[in-house]
């Protein structure tokens, strides 16, 4: 048990490695976290979000597309950044503007890596020897970091993973002796917790991803669902992934409308 967890500000991986084939041109060209979320990538939402909870160091676990997140941070945006550190593997800089103050790591985790494997990759890269937050770089959500750290260490957890109620996709059709006995197309919550990510990951936790083929997901989680040691926090506020384009349009609508939650 660490005291004090909420002056603990853990490192935050976010796992920036992933296609967007659903996203028309904007999605085939660049990296998913790039895809813009307004004027900004979604990828830099994410940051913002935990900064304000207080988080400064980040690490971005690159792969498809690499160069459209590098040229992001050194060139779009060079005046803000200083480079500390750059090699084939990891290039470390500082990104400081009026607005945010962190400190970041570019790492190459290769093009074909599982999700496993792209923290395994980095996380030796930078030679770590401590707890992570991981999320997803496709996903925004309100979910409070303070309330989510100190359940992961109340419940001395191994693996805490943010569960959350997605909202359906299409209308659902109940269905008794062939016929149709009710139909609802109001898109409302479903009664099933899924995977929302913001996860908070135990430093010893790294040793059961046996190399970068793994994806997280998978071998790691059922391991520590087997032993008990993985913790689910509820989370029934917002919530929301950039899969498909109308995932696109949707937040782009929730701008227009001022109504973004992950903007605390």
């Amino acid at each position: 048990m660490i005291n004090k967890i909420e002056k603990i500000k853990l490192p935050v991986f976010i796992l920036c490695g992933g296609k967007g084939t659903r996203l028309d041109h904007e999605g085939t060209h660049k990296a998913k976290p790039m895809v813009l979320i307004g004027k900004e990538p979604i990828l830099m939402h994410i940051v913002e979000y935990f900064y304000k909870y207080g988080f400064k160091e980040f690490i971005f676990c690159l792969g498809f597309n690499a160069k459209s997140i590098v040229d992001f941070f050194l060139k779009k945006n060079k005046k803000y950044v200083e480079i500390i550190s750059n090699n084939k593997t990891v290039i470390k800089f500082i990104y400081k503007s009026k607005k945010i103050n962190f400190f970041g790591n570019l790492v190459f985790s290769g093009i074909e890596t599982g999700t496993g494997g792209r923290i395994l990759k980095s996380y030796k890269a930078l030679r770590l020897k401590k707890d992570f937050l991981m999320t997803y770089g496709d996903g925004l959500s309100n979910v409070n970091l303070d309330k989510l750290i100190k359940f992961h260490y109340k419940n001395r957890s191994y693996v805490t993973m943010t569960a959350v109620k997605p909202k359906l996709r299409y209308g659902v059709i109940k269905i008794h002796n062939k016929k149709v006995n009710s139909f609802d197309n109001n898109m409302k919550k479903s009664d099933t917790y899924i995977n929302g990510g913001f996860f908070v990951i135990n430093k010893d936790c790294i040793k059961k991803i046996k190399d970068k083929s793994i994806y997280w997901e998978k071998e790691p989680l059922s391991y520590f669902l087997k032993i008990k040691k993985l913790f689910a926090y509820k989370h029934d506020g917002f919530w929301k992934s950039l899969d498909t384009l109308k995932d696109k349009n949707d937040f782009e609508e929730l701008l227009k409308k001022k109504k973004t939650p992950w903007k605390i």
